[in-house]
This record gives C-alpha cells, sequence and structure tokens, in this order.
C-alpha cells in the first residue's frame, strides 16, 4: 500500500482521541500536526503539546520526522525539537499508526531514558537534580496554557 493511501486511512480514523488525549490535524497528505495533551499526575499535567510530523513518501516503511513546535525541556528531546525514541528509528515497524506514535510519545513524557539524552542538560537535571528538572517543566508547562 503507498504512503498516501495508508496516511489517508489513518486521516480518516484520527481526530481528538479521548483515551489518549491528542488531537491531529493535517496540513498537506505528509505533514500533520498534533496536539498532546499533558499526563496526568506527572509534571506535564494538562500542557498543551504541539508536534509536527513530517511522512516520507515510503511511509509506512519508513518512519515518519516528529518534532515538538512548542518549548520544551526533555532529556529525550533535541533543542531543536526532534525527538528521541527507539520506535522513531532502529524499532520503527510498519505496524506502529499515527496514534501509537503519539501514544509513545506521551508516555515518554512520564518516564524519559535519560540514559539516551537528547537534551543532556535535561538528562543531568531529571537524575541529579529532579526538583529542579520537575520545577522548569511545570514553568514551561504552564506556559503552554497562556
Amino acid at each position: 500500500m503507498s504512503a498516501s493511501s495508508v496516511l489517508a486511512h489513518e486521516d480518516a480514523r484520527l481526530g481528538f482521541e479521548h483515551e489518549t488525549n491528542h488531537l491531529v490535524e493535517r496540513s498537506d497528505l505528509y505533514t500533520w500536526g498534533a496536539t498532546i495533551i499533558g499526563p496526568e499526575d506527572s509534571e506535564w499535567e494538562n500542557a498543551v503539546l504541539t508536534l509536527k510530523l513530517t511522512f516520507p513518501e515510503q511511509y509506512p516503511e519508513k518512519p515518519p520526522r516528529v518534532r515538538f513546535t512548542c518549548e520544551m525541556f526533555h532529556p529525550n528531546v533535541y533543542h531543536d525539537g526532534n525527538v528521541c525514541l527507539s520506535l522513531l528509528s532502529e524499532n520503527w515497524s510498519a505496524a506502529y499508526s499515527v496514534s501509537s506514535i503519539l501514544i509513545a510519545i506521551r508516555s515518554l513524557l512520564t518516564d524519559p531514558n535519560p540514559n539516551s539524552p537528547a537534551n543532556p542538560e535535561a538528562a543531568h537535571l531529571f537524575s541529579m537534580d529532579y526538583n529542579d528538572y520537575k520545577r522548569r517543566v511545570r514553568r514551561i508547562a504552564q506556559k503552554s496554557l497562556e
């Protein structure tokens, strides 16, 4: 099945998904925007986080590029917003859907991997001074609501 067919099928299935707290909108067939609501009982709680998903023509055989377009401070998010997640690289499978990608990213918010840091400063604070890390994240989460 071609990338355009797969993406059109996924687009038809998506909208706001209450179980996973995300909203997907597409600019064009290969560029989609997404909004994730920060998970409850986490430092990201209720944050409104925006992402851009860019799909290659080889999708679903190759993963999309996923980048936060809002301010982020997280061990597994590069300064430019790109997400460092094995599911989006070496562990990619054509079985993953846009919804499963967003669920994995939302899960990453509450369970970062500081041993594979995209942002060394965030990873260091997460591991060595969690209270300061949490303070910085809560500031960003609050700003996302303004």
